[in-house]
């Protein structure tokens, strides 16, 4: 048997967002938002399709919407490339939601909440161990909930998710074991037998089950973002030759180690303005500090980063 990617937006929907998925889609919402509690019985899968009805909001595709039986709405996203202001887009994506369940001229007792389920290949939170975290409005300092809390926002990390297959003993374990190797697996592991629902994901995420379109989709999707990744991964590199050649230019006169360590706080600066935006003189400072090995780990790790907290959390414990 060979497996479709999961974490491809097409196969995604194909598995959890198709007519024959609602079983599949309860599970695994259960499962990662739940914690395995059968909180949902029931639920109608939407087209995933965000028009709008406020004027001047940005139109918005999702990987899978649904509705469930209290009328509360979960929107999902399978996001693979880390890109400029993800985090922006993720709450932007949940208020756009909230508020377009209201027509002209309704009551806002009609608002019902909002879940945003979002599945990341990168790191979100890397101060943070925790494969799923769970944010909710609270106050400050006494952390109690806000009524009826009207938005939520899960994240599934997969890069923090380490175990494997003989180690998976929860469902939840097993559903993100599923989105982050099913290319991997030969045959449907036994113990995802017993979830019935997982394996009818895997029969559905089987190729041998799909049309040559369909097939077809999937392999344009995945070598659009192979390109994707290898783009950036080809500038990384430029990036660091780039440096170190400078840092050897400058090496004679001033020594190398230092024209290397300037080439490098370069290229580090060149990929948070366009990640994250202009940086400000502060924390150039702080990134100027940086021994060369802190900042090859920081050359490493600045592509994970999607925000200025993400840059400045890395620095303080660094």
């Amino acid at each position: 048997m060979r497996f479709i990617n999961p974490k491809i937006d097409f196969a995604f929907k194909k598995i959890f967002g198709s007519k024959e998925s609602k079983d599949i889609l309860i599970s695994f919402l259960n499962a990662l938002i739940y914690q395995e509690n059968e909180t949902i019985q029931d639920l109608e899968i939407l087209d995933p399709y965000n028009q709008g009805s406020v004027l001047d909001l940005k139109d918005t595709y999702l990987d899978v919407k649904a509705i469930l039986a209290d009328a509360s709405i979960v929107i999902i996203e399978m996001q693979v490339l880390n890109v400029e202001s993800f985090d922006k887009r993720i709450v932007y994506n949940l208020a756009k939601t909230y508020c377009n369940q209201l027509k002209r001229g309704e009551g806002y007792i009609k608002l019902k909440p909002v879940i945003a389920l979002t599945i990341t290949n990168f790191f979100m939170f890397a101060n943070n161990e925790k494969v799923i975290n769970r944010f909710v409005f609270k106050e400050m300092d006494e952390l109690f909930d806000y009524p009826k809390n009207p938005l939520e926002m899960v994240f599934v990390e997969l890069p923090k998710f380490k175990k494997t297959l003989e180690e998976l003993e929860k469902i939840t374990d097993k559903w993100i074991f599923f989105i982050k190797n099913a290319p991997s697996l030969e045959v449907i592991p036994p113990s995802f037998s017993t979830v019935y629902p997982l394996e009818k994901a895997l029969n559905i995420a089987n190729q041998a089950n799909l049309s040559v379109e369909e097939l077809e989709e999937i392999q344009k999707k995945e070598i659009f973002l192979f390109d994707q990744e290898g783009g950036i991964k080809m500038a990384l590199q430029e990036g660091r030759q780039e440096g170190l050649q400078q840092g050897r230019q400058e090496g004679l006169q001033q020594g190398e180690k230092k024209g290397e360590k300037k080439g490098k706080i370069a290229l580090i600066l060149r990929i948070l303005n366009k990640k994250i935006g202009t940086i400000s003189p502060e924390i150039k400072e702080q990134i100027g500090n940086l021994s060369l090995e802190k900042l090859d780990i920081l050359t490493d790790d600045v592509l994970e980063f999607n925000s200025l907290d993400s840059l400045t959390n890395w620095l303080d414990n660094n």
